[in-house]
């Protein structure tokens, strides 16, 4: 925030406004929202529903909802189709509906971390070992808290913790999880946001979900944003073998990812709930620097820390899923339940779509969608 005379100014919020006015070509949007529309209709649909929401500066300038929040009763694996639910009993999506975020929660995790390296409570550079001193294997080979927040630890992508029989046999096997690649280069991973929750909460004593609460969604109003059981979201996957990790049957407002679930909802990788507005006033702070409103969730020098490549946290500039967005700078992330985000300094515009892609079961990962909204949004910012 500015200071005038001493005194610290507030960060505009966000306020709907028209297209024109937060500088965007109507017609783009339009196309977009179509876009969107066009997501959910048919027997397979990209996804049973969706919530796009977008804008430039401190103006939203889109917000819509398609489809159902939950179309399908189950899946029916020798149809390989979803058991449609009668009209009456389909629940249609809004603009309101908050969605399983699956690893937007990683974002939220990673803004902690950050907050706790403006107090001088953790060290960018810092040994993970020197934090966690049990988790013997991170500890032997040097994995540090940068290498985990840019996803260089070398860590494979995950853990099968829920196989173990209870949360001593998890964390055992985390503790004894060494790197399986080169160190330094980059290799997703959910045991990184896990290894990054572990820090956090031994350098705090808190527990990530307060950590995030008290610190991110409380200060900027984000009042339906947080860790689940979340009972009016929207619904995701008939879970169960041979196509997901475990047999629990349709999913509605408990976390889909099964790691998270096994650790009980709160997880450094997954778990958030939220809605499309609230991501909107989330990534309108990170666009003010930090600030929104009278809130002050990080100082503008630590959101360029956590925004400068290759990104803390944060992807940087992927055009498979931002379009024509990525290029100077944007960052965003994408979530397995159909979750996705973007905000590009450049333009200063956000782009927020949020669907149920996994209902009634999941498939293979199609990302075009979320790219061809990004170009919409950049063609509205140029007019074209």
């Amino acid at each position: 925030m500015r200071e005038l005379g001493g005194r610290e100014l507030s960060a505009p919020r966000l306020r709907r406004g028209t297209p024109e006015r937060a500088g965007l070509d109507p017609g783009g949007l339009q196309l977009l929202v179509r876009d969107v529309q066009d997501l959910t209709t048919g027997r397979q649909p990209w996804a049973a529903g969706a919530v796009v929401v977008a804008g430039r500066g401190p103006v939203l300038a889109v917000e819509a909802a398609t489809g159902y929040a939950v179309r399908y009763a189950a899946h029916a694996p020798l149809a390989d189709a979803g058991v449609e639910l009668p009209a009456a009993r389909r629940v249609p999506m809004t603009v309101d509906t908050p969605f399983d975020l699956a690893s937007l929660t990683k974002l939220f995790t990673a803004v902690a971390a950050v907050q706790q390296i403006e107090r001088g409570t953790l060290g960018i550079d810092a040994r993970v070992g020197a934090y966690l001193p049990e988790f013997r294997a991170a500890d032997r080979h040097g994995v540090t808290v940068r290498q985990l927040l840019t996803h260089t630890s070398g860590l494979r992508p995950e853990l099968p913790l829920y196989d173990c029989a209870d949360d001593a046999e998890r964390l055992a096997l985390l503790r004894a999880e060494p790197p399986t690649a080169e160190p330094g280069v980059y290799r997703y991973s959910d045991l990184n946001m896990l290894l990054v929750q572990y820090v956090l909460e031994r350098v705090t004593g808190r527990a990530l979900d307060v950590l995030v609460r008290d610190g991110i969604t409380r200060p900027l109003g984000m009042a339906a944003t947080g860790f689940g059981p979340c009972p009016g979201a929207a619904a995701t996957e008939d879970q169960r073998r041979p196509w997901a990790k475990a047999d629990r049957g349709m999913l509605r407002g408990v976390v889909h990812d099964e790691n998270a679930w096994a650790l009980g909802g709160v997880a450094g990788h997954a778990g958030l709930f939220g809605t499309g507005r609230d991501l909107a006033v989330f990534c309108r702070t990170l666009l003010a620097g930090g600030s929104y409103g009278p809130a002050r969730i990080l100082g503008p020098d630590f959101v360029e820390l956590l925004l400068t490549p290759p990104g803390l946290g944060f992807v940087l500039d992927q055009p498979w899923f931002m379009g024509e967005l990525a290029g100077r700078g944007a960052a965003g992330h994408t979530g397995f339940t159909g979750t996705s985000l973007v905000l590009d300094r450049a333009t200063d515009t956000f782009l927020v779509l949020l669907a149920n892609t996994v209902h009634p079961r999941r498939r293979a990962p199609d990302s075009r969608p979320r790219a061809a909204a990004g170009t919409r949004v950049a063609r509205a910012v140029r007019g074209t």
